[in-house]
């Protein structure tokens, strides 16, 4: 079988050329980085026997980022049986830079000419067969999206010789420096030895840490600073001799692609436009009201629409017509999640109904089944929500606001570049950690991964789904959307807070430079969209059926055994081992609202975070599992109230809302709940990736980081939503800490050397 790799620039469309060629579902992002370690697949067309191994994007193969380490050692030393070189032809200059050097290794080379249709649609024109007789390669017009191209890239690929001699374009400049370079590597019996002898004369790290090599180096270049002259005399030759291959079109007046530009990377006007945005999707997935019109309906005094329950229908009619609307038309997304949890609902009354047994109904009907379609009924507004981020992906929006956010950032001690693991915290924290590999700063990448998880993931939205909804249920305050948003904006504000403190403190030092391409609009294609819709139903829906599935088990069983492992009944749960267990710990969560304040059961919310430290989704499937117990008590044990006539037949938000009305818990104390799972310690998943990711020392400091952020974070929240004049003393104890900071960053405050001359001050008494 041969091996071709895929090497390319960040953005030039090698994600999508190797789903094309695979028929993998790979994420395909329309931003740089995207892809941080090889992936490998089979060429699916052609019968031919090809292998297929995706490489991280780059720019060059100077060791500066570790995936720039990860693409040349590849290349030199897995020995492939070609490179297929994806080349953005929108940006051919740019991308060429990689070019001339893959050409310097001793392995064949094919470029396939990507988005070809964009530049004809310019009315620029690429001369391929100009551009294949200067580089002494093949090359091969494709369009990676719509498929263009792809038969005849691998039909010249099969057909590339099994060996090739590596040439560079710098032999004029380098002269005789590269000759001794060359024969010194030569005499070791490296291979690809004139790839090798350029990287030492550019200084190269990697090449001056052989043995011997230092002092080739030294001879060879003379004190001559020849990584800079390498570099001007790449691209005067790419604009010499292979820039001709390129004709534009005349412009006189402005693109479409300029016009876009001009607002959505205004330096005013781009981030509102972007939080606008955000709220609109967040609108249309979580809104109860959807086109305002129970609240227009109540401006000046008016009693607003009639409720479902006052329209005398049907019971079936009352429940269809429930899906869409409650004296408010819903937004799609509840539209979807109220559909699932009907659906869901009667699932489980028919399972429940159908086993005589008490304790066997208990555990499949409330233990597994309630905890499994609690979290399953989430799925639908899950999807939407990434079905609108991928549309901005897809269509070039999310590397424009990486590009407008640098601004912002460089303030916190970040690049532009850190802002794309971030946002993909909002899908998975596990590849968002991995994919901060692009980032060549030791401590940004730290200060990143530490603050990922404050971004929202998708595991975290049916907590803030459920919470949300229960409030707007239970004490009819606000919109469950715009609780939803506020959460995200809390993560988000929190995670630039803790950047800067990071990056003025224990992480401190040079912000590293953000250099990117800004990609081509261009519609997303509806095939790219659903391999990533299926790729996260797959990941939610298998997770649900394992260690969920596992979870809720487990949560059921302890709710009905004591301590002498006898069963006991719903009723008598408070006797129980979970029960107990979420007493002994309940205090410590008292300052964040949800701990001894609470009534006889507010024990389940410390459950409840317990158990979402294995996987977030288990925090509503706790829930589900836990309330369908306390619906069985009856209402004077609860203070009068009915839990069974609030649970109804649904899960998910009725779950919480349960939890509520057993509980009392406050509106404040239901917001820093929220904020303490979503920037707590995460899954074990994700703990893990972090672990692996950073520096070495580094990750039990991370942990602490997590425990104390989402304390005091969730403190804040319950304190200032309790009583408002505590506002005042937050404020005062951020500027104190911004004070000790700035004093201590201009050398006035160095509490260690105060030590020292106390300790010193005792020694001469």
């Amino acid at each position: 079988m041969k091996t071709f790799a895929l090497a390319g620039n960040p953005n030039c469309g090698k994600t999508t050329l190797f789903n094309a060629l695979t028929g993998a579902t790979a994420h395909v992002g329309n931003w740089p980085g995207v892809t941080v370690d090889r992936r490998e697949g089979v060429y699916k067309g052609g019968g031919k026997n090809i292998a297929i191994v995706d490489l991280p994007g780059i720019y060059s193969l100077s060791p500066y980022t570790p995936e720039e380490v990860i693409s040349r050692n590849y290349i030199l030393d897995e020995h492939p049986d070609g490179i297929i070189n994806i080349v953005d032809a929108t940006n051919l200059e740019r991308n060429l830079y990689l070019t001339t050097q893959l050409l310097e290794m001793d392995v064949p080379v094919i470029v396939a000419l990507n988005m070809m249709d964009e530049v004809s649609k310019s009315g620029d024109k690429i001369d391929a067969a100009a551009l294949e007789k200067e580089l002494g390669v093949p090359v091969v017009e494709v369009c990676a999206l719509k498929g263009g191209g792809i038969k005849q890239l691998m039909d010249k690929a099969a057909a590339l010789p099994p060996a090739r001699k590596g040439a560079t374009v710098l032999r004029g400049l380098l002269n005789k420096r590269l000759e001794a370079a060359c024969a010194f590597y030569e005499s070791e019996a490296v291979l690809s030895p004139l790839f090798h002898a350029v990287k030492l004369l550019e200084s190269d790290e990697l090449e001056l840490s052989r043995r011997g090599a230092a002092e080739v180096f030294k001879n060879a270049a003379d004190g001559a600073d020849l990584e800079a002259e390498i570099a001007d005399g790449r691209y005067k030759y790419i604009c010499e001799k292979l820039s001709v291959a390129k004709v534009k079109a005349d412009r006189d007046v402005m693109t479409k692609s300029d016009k876009r530009d001009k607002l959505l990377t205004h330096r005013v006007w781009a981030i509102p436009v972007f939080i606008v945005i955000l709220f609109a999707i967040f609108h249309v997935t979580f809104s109860e009201d959807f086109l305002y019109m129970g609240a227009w309906s109540r401006i000046g005094g008016g009693e607003g629409l009639p409720a479902v329950d006052s329209l005398n229908l049907s019971d079936g009619l009352a429940t269809f017509v429930g899906i869409f609307y409650d004296g408010a038309l819903f937004s799609p997304g509840v539209i979807l999640f109220n559909a699932f949890d009907t659906v869901f609902g009667l699932i489980t009354d028919a399972v429940g109904g159908a086993i005589s047994v008490e304790w066997l109904s208990g555990l499949v009907a409330d233990g597994i089944l309630g905890g499994i379609f609690a979290v399953l009924g989430f799925l639908p507004q899950i999807l939407f929500l990434f079905l609108w981020f991928s549309i901005l992906e897809d269509t070039g929006y999310m590397a424009r606001i990486a590009f407008v956010l640098d601004r912002v950032f460089r303030r916190f001690g970040l690049s532009g570049r850190a802002f794309m693991p971030m946002i993909m915290g909002f899908g998975c924290s596990v590849p968002a950690a991995v994919n901060t590999r692009t980032l060549a700063d030791e401590k940004e990448r730290t200060a990143t991964i530490r603050v990922i998880p404050f971004f929202s993931c998708g595991a975290k939205l049916p907590i803030l789904v459920a919470i949300s909804g229960a409030i707007v249920t239970s004490f009819g305050v606000a919109n469950a959307d715009l609780i939803t948003y506020g959460m995200y904006i809390l993560g988000i504000c929190s995670a630039i807070v803790c950047v800067l403190l990071m990056r003025n403190t224990t992480l401190k030092g040079e912000t590293p430079p953000f250099i990117m391409e800004l990609p081509a609009y261009h519609w997303p294609r509806f095939r790219n969209l659903m391999l990533h819709l299926w790729d996260k139903a797959k990941h939610f829906v298998k997770k649900a059926f394992t260690v969920i599935f596992a979870s809720t088990v487990v949560i059921w069983l302890f709710s009905h055994l004591n301590w002498r492992w006898n069963y006991i009944p719903d009723e008598k749960m408070n006797e129980s081992i979970i029960a107990s267990v979420g007493m002994l710990v309940q205090p410590v969560f008292t300052p964040l609202g949800f701990g001894s304040q609470l009534g006889e059961f507010g024990w389940v919310f410390a459950v409840a975070a317990i158990t979402g430290l294995i996987a977030k989704e288990n925090v509503v499937a706790t829930f589900g599992t836990l309330a369908a117990c306390i619906a069985s008590i009856s209402s004077s044990q609860l203070g009068g109230v009915d839990i069974s006539q609030i649970l109804g037949d649904e899960e998910g938000v009725t779950a919480a809302a349960a939890m509520i009305a057993a509980t009392g818990i406050t509106i404040p104390g239901l917001i820093a709940f929220i904020a303490f799972n979503m920037t707590t310690i995460p899954c074990f998943a994700a703990c893990a990736t972090a672990k692996a990711e950073l520096p070495k020392g580094k990750f039990r400091w991370t942990l602490l980081f997590w425990i104390a952020a989402s304390y005091i974070i969730s403190s804040a929240v319950y304190t200032i939503g309790s009583w408002w004049w505590t506002l005042a003393i937050w404020i005062a104890v951020a500027a104190a800490i911004t004070v000790f900071i700035v004093l201590r960053n201009l050398g006035k405050f160095d509490i260690t050397s105060i030590f020292r001359r106390k300790k010193k001050d005792g020694k001469d008494k």
